[in-house]
């Protein structure tokens, strides 16, 4: 069993036991579901280049990348770097990450939140609506399209924002769109975590104009980028290359200007 369908085998058991901890009436009384929605999308658009900084401690392919960092500080500092959004991951077993990691964060972020998570069920719709996020995301390596369809229906209901990430040609061509918000293309092939910046490039010409597109995994450079928005990306999602130094905001905020200068863009006052 390769990597990703060990964590799904495994998300489908751990969702079947929140489900009877934590029933769905109980995550419709949590204080963040009442919260205003932000607009991940709309929050890339204006930012241009749209950079959404990841929150992340640790990956199955890179080990632990950053053990010490609180969210609430890491997303702040995200989003005074000029970041549009901000990732967190709320796996736990594989990534080191969790729930209170996400409403720890929602206060002190005024950017869009997404959670990032391998969704397999309404069940975590809802939680990410609870738990004050923004956006989720679907990874269409780990669902079929119809499962495709219903989630990111039941997500734009719930008044939450869809990306959906792929990794091939074919899966892009299978996946539904109607309810899809942004197309994100993950760089890292998640069989044997081999990266490369190609991928999106051959993508990008197959994702329809209307759809937003933006680029996954792989962007250690603003270098990177040049070529990425001139195939037409206007969105990066960067998380490793952040949270593996000591100062992730820092970081973020470099990251961002040379960013701007690369691409010609002038910085937001």
């Amino acid at each position: 069993m390769d990597t990703l369908a060990t964590i799904v085998a495994h998300k489908l058991t751990e969702v079947a036991q929140s489900k009877q901890q934590v029933p769905a009436r109980e995550l419709e009384r949590e204080a963040l579901w009442a919260a205003e929605r932000r607009s991940l999308r709309a929050s890339l658009v204006a930012r241009g280049p749209g950079l959404i900084a990841e929150f992340k401690r640790r990956s199955p392919s890179k080990g632990l990348i950053n053990g010490a960092a609180r969210p609430e500080q890491v997303t702040a500092a995200y989003a005074q770097a000029g970041a549009a959004g901000v990732s967190i991951l709320t796996d736990e077993t594989f990534f080191g990450g969790s729930p209170t990691d996400l409403q720890t964060a929602r206060p002190h972020v005024p950017v869009p939140i997404l959670r990032k998570d391998f969704m397999v069920d309404e069940y975590q719709l809802l939680e990410a609506r609870a738990w004050g996020a923004d956006a989720i995301l679907l990874i269409a390596a780990c669902l079929t399209p119809r499962q495709i369809s219903k989630l990111s229906r039941q997500a734009h209901a719930l008044g939450l924002e869809v990306l959906l990430e792929v990794h091939n040609l074919p899966e892009l061509q299978a996946s539904p769109l109607d309810h899809v918000d942004v197309v994100g293309v993950n760089n890292r092939n998640l069989k044997n975590f081999d990266v490369s910046l190609e991928v999106s490039l051959q993508l990008a010409e197959h994702i329809p104009a209307s759809i937003l597109k933006i680029s996954e995994s792989g962007i250690s450079q603003p270098a990177n980028l040049l070529p990425l928005w001139q195939a037409g990306y206007r969105g990066f999602l960067v998380g490793e290359n952040f949270m593996k130094t000591e100062d992730p905001g820092q970081a973020c905020a470099a990251f961002v200007e040379a960013a701007q200068s690369q691409l010609g863009i002038a910085a937001r006052v």
